[in-house]
């Protein structure tokens, strides 16, 4: 469906929206330019904005099937961009990924959403409020998007953080909890969010270095602020990608420990048990002729000795840490 339909004219938006089949109208004046907001649209719907703007059947065949990967292309004197919007779930850990799609004229900007991608009405409300920036055309609209979107990945790189730290908490505590699974699902996530962030570093930098017809060059210091966080942003991934690795083979170590250590613990009290059941297995066996068997404190003296043979084993393993 069509979100928004308007025509802005010297950094500026006229009052209220253009029906479709007259934005090429008020589009070809000068210094106008039309951006148009679609979410989730059919091919029928697509259809009536492809003959409107000529937009290239290549993009607009990836721009209605979505599941693509950040890039830029460039047909004739028109851009097309695919951004990736991500959105941190803390109570499930997970990162969700939407999609949003840009053409961008000389005359227009044509954004296709994908859900869950990030809503564009606050981008249209904030950039309204920059007239020196809208005044310069389409380009002001593409900086406005993509700078959202890279801002929206900062909550996610927080997300990821706090998950990462209480893990490795977890892996050091006194716990027998095992987070194995835990840490495997937050890598899991990170490399999908690498898989996001780092491919949209080519593209931004090609805004950057390159000129198009469809952006003014004024913009080149405003996409190399973005390229700055953007690339923050990446450093830290790939942090996050080889922490976990490191945390999750901490984990093994640690999981080796314990299991030594219930080992020494086990093999500790069956020497101690191993005792006992010795002694009495021995004067079990009913012989006529054994030591002390018709004296009369025997029962108390193998009783004794058992106990003393225990306590000093106890004590050892105690001193050598088994206990």
């Amino acid at each position: 469906m069509i979100i928004d339909c308007a025509v802005y004219e010297d950094g500026k938006r006229r009052p209220g929206t253009v029906a479709l089949d007259q934005v090429l109208e008020f589009g070809d004046k000068p210094g106008a330019f039309v951006w148009i907001g679609l979410y989730e649209p059919s091919p029928e719907e697509f259809d009536a904005v492809v003959r409107e703007f000529g937009l290239h059947e290549l993009a607009v065949e990836d721009a209605i099937k979505a599941h693509q990967r950040p890039k830029l292309e460039i047909y004739g004197e028109s851009l097309f961009m695919v951004l990736k919007t991500a959105r941190y779930i803390d109570a499930e850990e997970t990162v969700e990924f939407g999609e949003i799609m840009l053409f961008v004229g000389a005359n227009f900007v044509v954004t296709v959403r994908h859900t869950p991608a990030s809503a564009l009405g606050d981008v249209r409300k904030q950039i309204e409020r920059r007239p020196d920036l809208l005044q310069y055309g389409p380009g002001a609209a593409l900086y406005a998007i993509l700078d959202r979107v890279v801002d929206d990945y900062v909550p996610v790189i927080n997300g990821l953080d706090t998950d990462i730290k209480e893990v490795e908490k977890e892996i050091f505590s006194s716990d027998a909890g095992n987070p194995a699974e835990r840490i495997y699902l937050l890598k899991r996530e990170v490399v999908e969010f690498h898989q996001v962030t780092a491919p949209l570093v080519d593209p931004v930098d090609r805004l950057i270095r390159r000129r198009y017809p469809a952006i003014d060059a004024e913009f080149g210091e405003y996409f190399r602020d973005v390229e700055d966080h953007l690339l923050r942003i990446v450093d830290r991934v790939d942090g996050f990608r080889d922490l976990l690795t490191s945390v999750l083979d901490a984990n093994l170590a640690q999981v080796g420990v314990r299991q030594n250590e219930d080992m020494r613990k086990i093999s500790a009290w069956v020497a101690i048990a191993a005792v006992p059941t010795l002694m009495a297995g021995i004067y079990g066996m009913n012989f006529l002729h054994m030591p002390e068997l018709h004296w009369r404190f025997g029962y108390a003296y193998a009783i004794g000795l058992m106990a003393l043979v225990c306590g000093l084993l106890y004590r050892s393993f105690r001193r050598n840490g088994w206990l």
